[in-house]
């Protein structure tokens, strides 16, 4: 079995320091609260964030959308931008890391008086936590792809759990990925409340049909960066795509098909609900978009260390 996230360990994690509310703290030290918004009710949000040769990847694009996230929840994380990059900086110089790094920066509520779900019960310092480790894709995922099961459970709109919003709380994702799991495929690919293509439940969603590269219009899908980045490579590169709603039957019928994801960037999908895509993997347009996706993260730009 496979999924988005597998990777090559790494026996350097075993000792890399975690950041926890300004220490520096071995993994074993690293410990909140069980008063903790976070542990209580998943009440935080979080970031995903890659370090590839000294540069942290669309870093403007992860803040944007953590304090967007946090402004949403009304959370207040307690360092601006700035201080907050610092932080992030200070992590990895602390370990030493400049490249091949997956960092998961997580913001909760912080510790309350009790242990329920109001938030004005929260004692007033939010817990800001960076886990920074040497996190490379497996690069069998390029050669196998991946074996999608659609899931029951569908994506929601804003008004009921905004699917673009990194919050802890991950509770129907997990279902439907356990959903997948037990029917022998690697992850979940769920659909929106019209019953069309929405996400999968860590990823993104693309197929390839007729040398079209089609996704969901992304009113339910998760407010993914990488997504973002395939669609307007597609724009740029003259590749023809195509965002609107598609049916399972379509998806199903693709010649090709990837998901998108921080960690994973690009990878393919080798079949869906039992059925074999025809294109030998990675297909030739995933293969494609993998390569000026990389060529992407291989570009100068901000955020070097």
């Amino acid at each position: 079995m496979a999924c988005s996230q597998d990777y090559i360990p790494d026996p350097r994690n075993a000792h890399a320091l975690v950041y926890l509310n300004g220490l520096l703290l071995p993994r074993a030290a690293a410990r909140v609260s069980l008063f903790d918004g976070g542990f209580v009710v998943g009440d935080g949000i979080w970031e995903g964030i890659r370090l590839h040769q000294g540069r942290l990847l669309f870093l403007d694009e992860h803040l944007d959308r953590l304090y967007w996230g946090a402004n949403q929840i009304r959370l207040d994380i307690g360092l601006d931008r700035q201080e907050l990059i610092g932080e992030l900086k200070r992590t990895l110089a602390a370990n030493d890391m400049r490249d091949g790094v997956h960092i998961r920066l997580m913001v909760t509520r912080g510790e309350k008086s009790a242990p329920n779900q109001d938030p004005r019960n929260a004692l007033g310092r939010p817990t800001i936590a960076i886990v920074a480790e040497y996190k490379l894709p497996s690069p069998r995922l390029m050669a196998e792809g991946l074996s999608l099961f659609t899931s029951s459970i569908r994506c929601t709109p804003a008004t009921m759990f905004d699917m673009r919003l990194n919050s802890h709380s991950r509770l129907n994702l997990i279902t439907a990925l356990l959903q997948a799991i037990e029917a022998g495929a690697d992850e979940a690919l769920m659909l929106d409340p019209s019953d069309f293509i929405s996400s999968c439940n860590a990823t993104n969603f693309f197929f390839i049909s007729d040398g079209v590269v089609r996704t969901s219009r992304g009113e339910y899908c998760f407010n993914g960066i990488t997504r973002n980045k395939v669609i307007r490579l597609c724009q740029q590169t003259g590749l023809p795509i195509e965002l609107g709603d598609f049916t399972l039957a379509e998806a199903r019928h693709a010649d090709e098909a990837f998901v998108t994801g921080t960690f994973g960037g690009i990878t393919p999908v080798r079949e869906i609900d039992g059925r074999v895509l025809p294109a030998a993997l990675p297909g030739p347009l995933t293969q494609r978009l993998h390569g000026c996706y990389a060529a992407l993260k291989d570009a100068p730009a901000t955020g070097t260390l």
